[in-house]
């Protein structure tokens, strides 16, 4: 069966937010909770290392976008969230075939900071977990060109 033909599990559905960083990576796939964002994806040749294992980069940053989202969703806050600290143990390997799962577990909303921690899965089994610091800011955060 091809990637891109491969069925997400039940409750996933294409992912909404679209980013230039996660383009290569697609399709990604997320499920929508009532406090929390939760990311998923099929490993692809895409997303390995040379040694065929799933790069801890793609991990770190889709660990950083689910947590983000995730606190965005639980402070019902659309002005923005930028990163302050991310910190990403590896506790085993993923490989090319297996689904990835971002799950946030833990978020403690603030007016300016909001703080959160992510497990992420390789077919069920725990591949890293990641924690975050997310400064929130107000409106329309976007990069303009001069």
């Amino acid at each position: 069966m091809e990637l891109q033909t491969q069925t997400p599990p039940l409750g996933f559905s294409p992912h909404d937010r679209k980013s230039p960083l996660t383009d290569p990576w697609e399709p990604l796939f997320s499920r929508k909770a009532e406090n929390a964002v939760v990311l998923g994806l099929h490993a692809g040749p895409a997303h390995t290392n040379s040694r065929g294992f799933v790069h801890g980069g793609l991990i770190g940053a889709l660990a950083d976008n689910a947590m983000g989202l995730s606190c965005a969703r639980r402070l019902n806050h659309t002005g923005g969230l930028v990163t302050v600290t991310l910190n990403v143990d590896f506790l085993g390997t993923a490989l090319e075939g297996q689904w990835l799962e971002f799950d946030t577990v833990f978020v403690k909303p603030g007016r300016t900071l909001c703080f959160a921690q992510a497990f992420v899965t390789a077919d069920g089994q725990p591949c890293a977990r990641a924690n975050a610091v997310f400064r929130v800011l107000g409106g329309d955060v976007r990069r303009t060109a001069a």
